[in-house]
């Protein structure tokens, strides 16, 4: 339907609302029949391919070199130039696909997800979304920033998070005072951008008549199958089963070493006094080990990851004027992943990309989804995309030692595997205590417009969930922690996502331990669907239950420390 289309990236780069437009006046003049509506959603998927990339590219860029005026003034001019335009348009082509009362074959959730959006557009929030783009850019230029002198190195953030693994607690302690000092330092100016986000974010509510910005989001997201009563639900049923498991966790860690309480600088040092694990020397060997494990999960994987290495899709050292965090986004129209992290030589690294690659093969499983709304990353269910790249950890698992081609012994690849599942049990309440906090934020809007309340109130939640971790002399640093996570801040209400997809991934798990090949056939075939189903459906198709109670949850944190009672025995 639509001609001459750019393909390739750099003629996608240089698109102008010039170029676009022709385009969106094309389908919207198009009178449209029951014939040709498939046709024409092909054309409207085609087009959104085409921003979705532009806009990617861009944004990647400025996270790749967050000092770079151009790559900066690039992104600003499409988000300002070009984005609110394409918004504008693709509205119109909403109201016209739900006015005609056609359905595209295979389009029901497209069309459900489609109606959320049209109830949530509003002209006069084009500009305020472009501010808080420029705000997303303006905190990652704060982070990205940061940095410590190390015996006379400067480092990142990401490059002192090695050091909480050192045996020596005085090197530990060090490396964390310095590292929080030096965010102390950018409290203000984070505190001060916060009011900025929080001014733009209820205006968007208002615009569009909804009674408050997390009811905004509730559509915004999609989230039709659960409601914020069902989040707290689970924040109760988090702190019945998980907490009590953490602190079990906990206190086994600081008797272990011979500890009075557990300590900031102490979460992350392994208990048997062994040296860190350093799984690799470079980062190519860190992608060659990883290709290797990938093609033992199921060799389509391997295949996939090959294709990122041959294609330059990774970008994975840590450096200096680099955003912190790590992602993986989809290139539309190539219909291609991108991974981006920051490498700390650190065990996490590993786990990181086995998490990025989770969610770079649902990008290649969803690809052969034909319409843009039902397989781009804005419409497949955060809550399952998740489960995609958590259980690949998961799976992956197996194969960590160097008999399979991975990175370590079989007593290191024990260990490992037991941390990470102590990460699971321990990394349940952060995630219902940064949901917990969100909520309080904007059901109490004008106190969560006041940093300092909101510090004062990350502190009461984490005194809440996270109760086994000593920072008495510290307070400042405990308040200021949700500064760091970076969801509460450019992704608002983007974070309890994974702690479903967490229980979604651990149900994949089990069935492995059960049967690994029919779990993996199971998983490929979920990652397939894109989101042409409803959550419940993803769920049930990757063999698990979508269900947040605190009898589910108590079975598979009773399988997890069975699991991790096995492990132990190995590595000792």
């Amino acid at each position: 339907m639509l001609k001459n289309l750019p393909s390739t990236p750099d003629a996608i780069l240089t698109m102008e609302w010039a170029d676009y437009e022709p385009h969106f006046k094309a389908l919207q003049s198009t009178q449209l029949t029951s014939e040709n509506i498939n046709y024409w959603l092909l054309g409207w998927s085609a087009l959104a391919d085409r921003l979705d990339e532009q806009y990617t590219r861009l944004f990647v860029a400025t996270t790749q070199f967050t000092n770079d005026e151009e790559i900066e003034k690039r992104f600003n001019h499409f988000v300002e130039a070009v984005q609110p335009q394409a918004r504008t348009e693709e509205q119109k082509l909403k109201e016209k696909l739900l006015a005609s009362g056609l359905q595209p074959e295979n389009f029901k959730m497209g069309l459900k997800k489609m109606r959320a959006e049209a109830d949530i557009f509003n002209e006069a929030n084009l500009e305020l979304l472009v501010e808080e783009q420029k705000l997303n850019a303006e905190y990652n230029k704060i982070l990205g920033a940061q940095t410590v002198l190390w015996e006379g190195e400067e480092r990142t953030a990401s490059q002192m998070y090695s050091l909480l693994f050192e045996k020596d607690r005085a090197v530990r302690e060090k490396a964390w005072k310095l590292t929080v000092e030096v965010r102390l330092q950018n409290r203000d100016a984070v505190n001060d951008l916060w009011k900025k986000f929080m001014a733009v974010r209820l205006k968007i509510a208002q615009n569009v008549g909804l009674p408050d910005y997390r009811a905004y989001v509730w559509e915004q997201k999609f989230r039709f199958d659960y409601s914020p009563e069902d989040c707290k639900t689970f924040h109760r049923a988090i702190e019945e089963v998980f907490v009590p498991s953490a602190k079990r966790i906990f206190e086994k860690r600081h008797h272990k070493l011979g500890l009075e309480s557990m300590r900031p600088w102490d979460q992350m040092v392994d208990t048997s006094n062994e040296n860190p694990l350093k799984p690799y020397q470079t980062v190519e060997e860190l992608k060659s080990k990883a290709q290797d494990i990938f093609t033992k999960v199921d060799p389509k994987f391997g295949e996939y990851f090959q294709t990122m290495i041959d294609e330059n899709l990774l970008d994975l050292d840590s450096r200096k004027n680099k955003a912190p965090g790590g992602y993986n986004l989809i290139y539309g129209v190539s219909k291609r992943p991108f991974i981006f992290m920051n490498n700390t030589g650190t065990h996490d690294d590993v786990v990181t990309l086995l998490h990025e690659g989770g969610h770079a093969f649902h990008a290649f499983e969803a690809g052969v989804v034909p319409y843009f709304h039902e397989r781009s990353e804005n419409y497949v269910p955060a809550e399952f995309a998740e489960v995609a790249s958590m259980a690949m950890e998961l799976l992956a698992s197996p194969y960590l030692s160097k008999e399979h081609g991975g990175f370590y012994t079989e007593g290191e690849s024990a260990r490992a595997r037991l941390e990470h599942l102590e990460s699971i049990i321990t990394m349940l309440p952060y995630l219902t205590l940064v949901d917990a906090f969100q909520h309080w934020i904007y059901e109490n809007p004008q106190d969560g417009s006041d940093p300092i309340l909101c510090e004062n109130k990350w502190g009461e939640l984490w005194d809440r969930f996270i109760p086994y971790v000593d920072y008495s002399g510290f307070e400042d640093a405990k308040k200021t922690i949700w500064h760091r996570q970076l969801h509460i801040h450019t992704l608002p209400f983007y974070y309890i996502e994974y702690a479903f997809a967490q229980l979604g991934a651990v149900q994949v798990w089990a069935n492995a331990l059960k049967d690994q090949k029919q779990a993996v056939e199971k998983y490929r075939k979920a990652l397939a669907l894109g989101s042409t189903v409803s959550l419940p459906e993803l769920f049930e198709a990757a063999g698990a239950k979508f269900s947040f109670d605190t009898q589910t949850i108590k079975i598979y944190v009773d399988l997890i420390e069975e699991q991790i009672e096995k492990l132990e025995q190995i590595k000792n």
